[in-house]
């Protein structure tokens, strides 16, 4: 037997509970993972509240790190005793251990802890198809970055610093200003004092921003557009205020024939080849210290529910790491 964070019904954090469950041999193409580190994601709270559904009863979480135990037969790149993180596959990562398919695996360097790898893997592969294949961004070009102290913004903010970009990140108050610009963001922005949609203008001496990259959703979208350059593009990756309304499309066209588009990692790393691309050139960035993790909370996994009322309540900031 060992310890999981089941749920057996959507609701608040009281819905994480802590059991023991049975964890049997990996199958064809399955592995068992101890887990050491386990990373917390606003994805997470969705599946939790019943905003992205999944089967019930069953495990949350979709990013860890750990060693392989047992390995099922037809799996060929990792073996047991690797030091492997993951960020996809099937939720079920709120355990000690596990037994889940082996491709979303990845090695991890030996410059890369466990804990790093928890908190980076899922939000920095995130930032890296943000920022190198959603839109490309390049040096000299200024962004506006929502959330800007959150995980998957100090990441961006270092990385998009690094090469060569100037942000303009929002953030709920002084203290995430600081720890912002702190990571790489040139121009904080309090949404909750200002109206960042006029200060983006300023900033950009009236020209607007060529991207948008937004995890907010609902209370940010409208003057977000209002942001965008003529024949810019709205990246939606989130809604930690709740899902964007309805979209009026002929909106886009009076604010300059906008682009919109709402990614997902699933996506860009469906193919195991951009999988292991996308995660090394994470690891490269990272080796490089262009990004670096940004640990400010560990909680034990068994206090799952306690670290997703830290999330929900905006009292984290960075990386949130949970220990086994």
């Amino acid at each position: 037997m060992t310890k999981a964070i089941v749920i057996d019904k959507t609701g608040g954090p009281d819905a994480l509970q802590w059991k023991d469950i049975q964890v049997g041999e990996p199958g064809e193409g399955q592995v068992r993972i101890r887990h050491t580190a386990i990373g917390l994601n606003y994805i997470d709270v969705y599946m939790r509240s019943g905003l992205y559904p999944i089967p019930m009863p069953g495990g949350l979480g979709l990013e860890a790190a750990g060693v392989i135990e047992a390995v099922g037969s037809g799996v060929s790149h990792v073996k047991i005793g690797d030091r492997v993180a993951y960020a996809g596959g099937p939720p079920g990562a709120y355990a000690e251990t596990r037994v889940m398919p082996a491709i979303p695996l990845v090695k991890l360097p030996d410059n890369v802890s466990d804990q790093q790898a928890a908190a980076l893997l899922l939000k920095g592969m995130t930032v890296q198809f943000l920022i190198r294949r959603t839109y490309k961004v390049k040096a000299g070009e200024t962004v506006l970055l929502h959330a800007a102290a959150g995980g998957v913004g100090l990441i961006a903010c270092q990385w998009l610093k690094a090469l060569g970009v100037t942000v303009i990140g929002t953030v709920s108050n002084e203290e995430k200003a600081a720890l912002a610009k702190a990571n790489g963001c040139t121009h904080t922005v309090l949404y909750t004092k200002e109206n960042f949609a006029e200060r983006v203008r300023e900033l950009t001496n009236g020209a607007g921003v060529p991207v948008v990259y937004d995890s907010v959703g609902k209370v940010t979208w409208e003057d977000s557009l209002s942001c965008l350059q003529p024949l810019g593009l709205m990246v939606s990756f989130g809604n930690t205020s709740g899902p964007v309304p309805p979209v009026n499309i002929g909106q886009l066209a009076a604010k300059g024939s906008l682009f919109v588009t709402r990614p997902a990692l699933a996506t860009y790393t469906a193919k195991p080849d951009d999988l292991q691309a996308t995660a090394a050139d994470l690891f490269d960035a990272m080796a490089s210290g262009k990004v670096k993790a940004e640990i400010a909370q560990t909680f034990p996994l068994k206090d799952a529910a306690d670290a997703h009322r830290a999330l929900e309540g905006s009292k984290t900031v960075g990386s949130t790491v949970l220990i086994p």
